[in-house]
């Protein structure tokens, strides 16, 4: 008699995602990374025998945010018995590993990004006790290199990261210092992820960065070699089957080149969506901040960008408050956005962080002074943005469905332009490209009526 073979228990594992995109996509591979030993995604904390906070250090607030979040979740730990292990991965990892062993001693497990191909090495070595709790080398190269090669596709978009680390060093920004130099993927590797992520049904990749458009790459040889920047890659990535939509986030204005504007008018697959960062719309405090560009530059940008694609839609972060900036220079801000009309826009005081040059800048703005720039930026903002949105009211616009709404017999989907589109269709429809006329807007979201699929090309 055979004694069968007793499997074991399926391990819980919960990933809190703060921030960016690409800790979004960090996050993925994570979850890629540690399947094999058994675990499986769980709703909450609860019950999660690993819990891993994968955090963002860009400003003050979001930092704390971990470290309440830790308070609870080791309420948690106790309440298991000790059972659960805690590991905090990501930007703040990388900037405050030590601080956080030191603050919540009930954290196991600090990783920087660079090293979470290294998670479940490290969740062993914490099972058995033994070796190093802390892991925030730069290694982006061997990270990459150790990932699995096939994800596991979430549904019909889906992040792949191309490049990583910043070389810019705007005075305002910890990335540089957590996230390592400027790094691109080669060609061949992102190749397959897309072809992998294409075969399990993915329709729309966007592909990621700190400085996306940084990226260059040694073009294949069958491709007549040379190196390609951003614009050929998306041309290549446009001829795998299946990938209908490509988008890329974020980029910098010092990289966006003639040949990545060309490729806009070129590529059907290349969105008709930039999301593109400016930061202040005056001279003086972008040169404080070290952007590198001045406003006239930008604006020529966008106005480039329209004219190789004239429904291009623009999108753009703003820090209001920054060290020095004046009544005017917050002026010029506000006519920038109002010379450009963004369909989407994140605006943000400034808050300083350690290690920053800007931290130790003088004529530090009231906090008074911020809240009210804020708040009129905003207004103007949320303004275009909903305004925008009702523009496409009475058009019929090919739209990804993304899985089910909020209601009964809703589906979820996003229009080219990145919208939220929801609508009456069976949940059959998702993964598919269809025809949808818009009836309704808000600030945030579009409403409107199925009308039938959309036939592949």
């Amino acid at each position: 008699m055979t004694t069968p073979t007793l499997r074991p228990e399926p391990k819980r594992l919960f990933i809190k995602t703060y921030g960016c995109q690409m800790n979004v996509y960090d996050s993925e591979r994570m979850r890629d990374v540690l399947r094999p030993l058994g675990y499986q995604p769980v709703d909450g904390p609860e019950t999660a025998d690993l819990v891993v906070l994968n955090t963002c250090h860009i400003r003050e607030k979001a930092t704390e945010k971990v470290y309440s979040e830790l308070g609870q979740i080791k309420k948690m730990k106790e309440a298991s018995g000790g059972k659960m292990t805690i590991a905090v991965a990501g930007c703040v990892a990388q900037a405050e590993g030590a601080e956080i062993m030191r603050r919540q001693p009930a954290v196991d497990l600090v990783l920087g990004p660079q090293a979470y191909h290294k998670l479940p090495e490290m969740v062993a070595r914490a099972s058995r006790a033994t070796g190093d709790r802390l892991e925030t080398e730069f290694e982006t190269l061997e990270k990459f290199d150790a990932l699995p090669k096939q994800r596991e596709a979430d549904g019909p978009a889906a992040f792949l990261s191309v490049q990583e680390g910043c070389d810019k060093f705007c005075t305002f920004c910890v990335v540089p210092y957590t996230r390592g130099a400027e790094l691109s993927r080669p060609v061949d590797d992102i190749v397959v992820e897309a072809r992998s992520l294409a075969a399990q049904g993915v329709r729309d990749i966007s592909l990621l960065g700190q400085n996306v458009n940084a990226w260059h790459g040694a073009a294949p040889k069958l491709e007549g070699g040379g190196e390609w920047g951003l614009g050929q890659l998306a041309r290549h990535l446009s001829k795998i089957g299946g990938i209908d939509r490509i988008r890329y986030t974020t980029s910098h204005p010092r990289d966006m080149d003639d040949d990545l504007i060309a490729a806009h008018g070129e590529v059907p697959e290349l969105m008709p969506f930039l999301h593109l960062p400016v930061q202040s719309g005056s001279d003086r405090i972008l040169k404080a901040m070290n952007r590198g560009h001045t406003a006239e530059h930008y604006l020529d940008i966008m106005r480039r960008m329209r004219d190789a694609r004239p429904d291009m839609a623009l999108a753009s972060d703003f820090i209001v408050g920054f060290p020095g900036e004046s009544d005017q220079d917050f002026e010029d801000t506000m006519n920038l956005v109002r010379e450009v009309g963004y369909a989407i826009a994140y605006s943000f005081k400034y808050s300083p962080r350690p290690g920053t040059p800007a931290a130790d800048m003088f004529s530090h703005v009231p906090e008074e002074v911020k809240d009210e720039r804020l708040q009129r930026l905003q207004t103007l903002l949320k303004q275009q943005q909903t305004e925008f949105n009702a523009s496409k009211v009475g058009e019929t616009l090919p739209v990804l469905v993304t899985g089910k709404g909020k209601m009964e017999g809703q589906a979820h989907g996003r229009s080219p332009w990145m919208q939220a589109v929801h609508f009456d269709a069976p949940e059959s429809l998702v993964g598919q490209i269809v025809d949808v006329k818009i009836v309704g807007s808000t600030m945030s979201s579009l409403t409107g009526e199925y009308a039938h699929v959309v036939e592949a090309a």
